[in-house]
């Protein structure tokens, strides 16, 4: 089935939402082919079948990038837009603003001493880098997340107990 109906599926796909988001329908599509396989009709039927799921599939994701572009719109408008000075009443709010508006990577490494606890030797193994490249990487992540925190009119203090390691939000 998968044999003879793949570059059918990647086309319906490839015709629906583009190259980078292909790959992920026809993945998504044969997931559910082998989850309900033995829902799925057998000989030519299994082709409409096929389309089927994968017309569902498409649908979903175009509903989940809707819900991210409205989230998206919704986070501007409660926060501000990048490079204008926004005024968040709770610090909470703007540690978060702050956060939002980090690149991804640099979340992820914040993400992993903050909430996960690591030192940066575990964050070195986290990432498959050096110990000396992952204090970089956690230094500079902090020092963009200050920049982003004072523009939504939060700050950041040295803590005593940690120094320049370990840093408190106010």
């Amino acid at each position: 089935m998968y044999e003879a109906n793949y570059h059918r599926v990647l086309g319906y796909a490839l015709r629906r939402v583009g190259r980078d988001d292909a790959a992920d329908v026809v993945a998504e599509t044969f997931l559910v082919a082998w989850r309900r396989f033995d829902e799925v009709p057998a000989g030519e039927a299994a082709r409409l079948w096929l389309y089927g799921t994968a017309r569902r599939v498409v649908a979903n994701q175009q509903r989940g990038k809707r819900r991210r572009e409205r989230l998206t719109q919704r986070i501007q408008t409660d926060v501000g837009h990048e490079g204008e000075p926004c005024r968040v009443d709770d610090s909470l709010g703007a540690v978060a603003a702050a956060f939002a508006r980090l690149r991804a990577d640099d979340r992820e490494l914040l993400a992993l001493v903050a909430w996960e606890g690591l030192d940066a030797r575990e964050v070195a193994q986290v990432c498959g880098c050096s110990r000396n490249a992952a204090r970089i990487r956690i230094h500079r992540a902090r020092r963009r997340f200050a920049h982003k925190l004072a523009r939504v009119g939060g700050s950041v203090k040295q803590n005593p107990v940690g120094g320049h390691v370990s840093e408190a939000y106010e």
